[in-house]
């Protein structure tokens, strides 16, 4: 079967030849990758969701049935290079460099209290010239052999809190204070106006989320949850199934959110990801029995322990094991459960890809 016929089949519960596979990686191991394989063209993408959409080339070629494109940086911009180790970003989000990734030291909406205070706040422009360029090029160049996901994580709460910080957000949430609302309204749709521009180029998967669960549970009460983020991802359902009614939805969150799993398959979810391994009540075969026929899995390789830690066999041994779960009757994208880190070796990465692919 070709690619995109393997996961379209997949995703309508068909059993294809074998799973599709589906791998992002961060830009230590791609271009590790890049220099296993020869490939000196296809590097990091200057992009917001850089790892979800990089190093295409050597993906492929090492078995993705997917090719995943995002809105990037708009047309002669550059991030800010602070002279200090550290960046700052168009939305004014400082990142610090900690050796191995760039993580938030700064929030410009750290100080906010008033709608006042978010209406003094520029946004970027979702649909800036140049933000799609890549994603036509990769469209045009893949999309008729490979399925295309279109990535749309931090669909409202992530990127909200990413504005204000992450502790100050979720009080002022729950404290009900009024610019909390506004501002997820306003992300929301950001998101959506820069998704519903990719499905119109021809993406075959939107990749929606937000990580709303940790190793143990989730970090929103289930109730608030519904509260507050339902109504807006049904809002963004309903609003990408209205663009393309054979559109595929995925939602990630990472982390334990067996609670409100039913709540996303009632809102219309197709796919849900990441089916973290380690997670609390994230069982996959527990999953693919009480969902597997109103949900496809994307996701499902434990990339915690079992990549960085294990031997190539036990790589293998727990793919086939996944194979063989939540591949029951399709409904299954394979795929490592985050990006795979730079703790991983090489061998057990081509382990992975090499028994992720066999028919």
């Amino acid at each position: 079967m070709k690619p995109k016929e393997r996961v379209k089949a997949s995703l309508e519960h068909i059993q294809p030849d074998r799973p599709p596979v589906f791998a992002c990686v961060t830009p230590q191991v791609g271009d590790m990758l890049n220099r296993h394989l020869g490939i000196n063209d296809d590097g990091l993408v200057d992009a917001f969701f850089a790892n979800r959409i990089s190093y295409t080339k050597a993906l492929t070629a090492l078995g993705n049935d997917c090719i995943c494109v995002a809105a990037c940086w708009p047309e002669g911009y550059a991030i800010t290079d602070n002279g200090n180790g550290s960046v700052t970003d168009e939305w004014g989000i400082t990142w610090g460099n900690t050796g191995v990734y760039y993580e938030m030291i700064d929030h410009p909406l750290r100080n906010i209290e008033t709608i006042n205070d978010l209406n003094n706040y520029v946004f970027p422009d979702p649909l800036a010239s140049g933000r799609f360029r890549h994603a036509e090029m990769q469209i045009k160049e893949y999309g008729s052999d490979y399925a295309i996901i279109a990535e749309q994580e931090c669909t409202i709460f992530e990127l909200s809190w990413y504005l204000v910080g992450l502790e100050k957000f979720l009080i002022d949430m729950m404290l009900g204070k009024p610019y909390a609302n506004e501002l997820l309204d306003r992300i929301m749709e950001y998101s959506l106006k820069q998704v519903c521009q990719l499905v119109e180029l021809g993406a075959d998967i939107v990749w929606t989320g937000d990580d709303i669960g940790n190793q143990n549970g989730m970090m929103i009460d289930p109730g608030q949850w519904r509260l507050i983020f339902k109504p807006r991802m049904k809002y963004v359902f309903d609003t990408l199934k209205k663009l393309n009614p054979d559109i595929k939805i995925a939602y990630h969150s990472c982390g334990s959110i067996r609670p409100v799993i039913n709540d996303l398959v009632e809102i219309g979810l197709d796919i849900l990801n990441p089916i973290q391994p380690m997670a609390y009540d994230m069982d996959a075969a527990s999953l693919k029995e009480m969902h597997g026929r109103e949900l496809s899995f994307f996701g499902g390789i434990d990339i915690q322990d079992v990549l960085p830690n294990g031997t190539p066999e036990e790589v293998r041994k727990h793919v086939r094991e996944k194979k063989k779960i939540l591949g029951k009757n399709g409904g299954f994208l394979l795929a490592p459960a985050h990006n795979i880190q730079p703790d991983t070796s090489l061998e057990n990465i081509l382990a992975f890809f090499e028994e992720a692919t066999k028919i």
